[in-house]
């Protein structure tokens, strides 16, 4: 039964104008999207780290870290996918209404669901990072083994392999980790996103 039509949200003395004052910081989303083994967790760490050393509060979502908890219940289909990224989205648009700068990395193949983010967070809090970086290359690295065992036939429905990778059509900033180094990245990061969080 739906019992949305029952449901009233509380508007609260303590809202994201006042957090913004309190924290003296502009909340933004910070999206990296890329294959995996392209960098985006490393990139994001270390972005983070620049942050939390410039005095910014923010938190970062991984891909990994999320799965074996919030989304430990889903799989890898299509379908599943694109729930991973809807409930992601969910989350960072509580953080951002918090007040926090926030950085996710995940694969997030889809077009759609990068555009569902952008929809749920509004597209002045949302800045799409593409980390480009070609499967070839991220084949070669295979930090995890992960494509060894898709190329195996030992996991199924994987990006890049078996299961598209929509490239981003209008990301803010793309990032090229076969010809930058990880501090390069950040630093590219780092630069575009400085205006929008003071």
């Amino acid at each position: 039964m739906n019992t949305s039509k029952n449901l009233f949200p509380h508007d609260h003395y303590v809202n994201a104008s006042r957090r913004k004052e309190l924290i003296k910081q502009k909340p933004l989303l910070i999206w990296l999207s890329g294959l995996s083994g392209s960098g985006k967790s490393t990139i994001a760490n270390e972005l983070e780290k620049k942050l939390f050393e410039n005095g910014y509060l923010s938190y970062l979502l991984d891909g990994d870290n999320i799965r074996v908890g919030l989304n430990k219940d889903l799989g890898f289909s299509d379908e599943d996918r694109k729930e991973n990224i809807r409930r992601i989205s969910e989350v960072s648009r509580l953080m951002l209404d918090a007040g926090l700068i926030v950085i996710t990395a995940f694969i997030s193949p889809f077009e759609e669901e990068r555009e569902l983010a952008k929809s749920l967070v509004k597209e002045e809090n949302y800045f799409l990072v593409h980390v480009d970086c070609s499967v070839e290359k991220c084949e070669e690295r295979d930090v995890k083994g992960l494509y060894k065992k898709a190329r195996a036939g030992e996991i199924k429905n994987f990006t890049g392999i078996d299961s598209p990778y929509e490239i981003p059509k209008n990301p803010n900033l793309i990032v090229d980790t076969e010809k930058e180094s990880i501090s390069e990245s950040v630093d590219k990061i780092y630069t575009a996103i400085t205006s929008q969080i003071k």
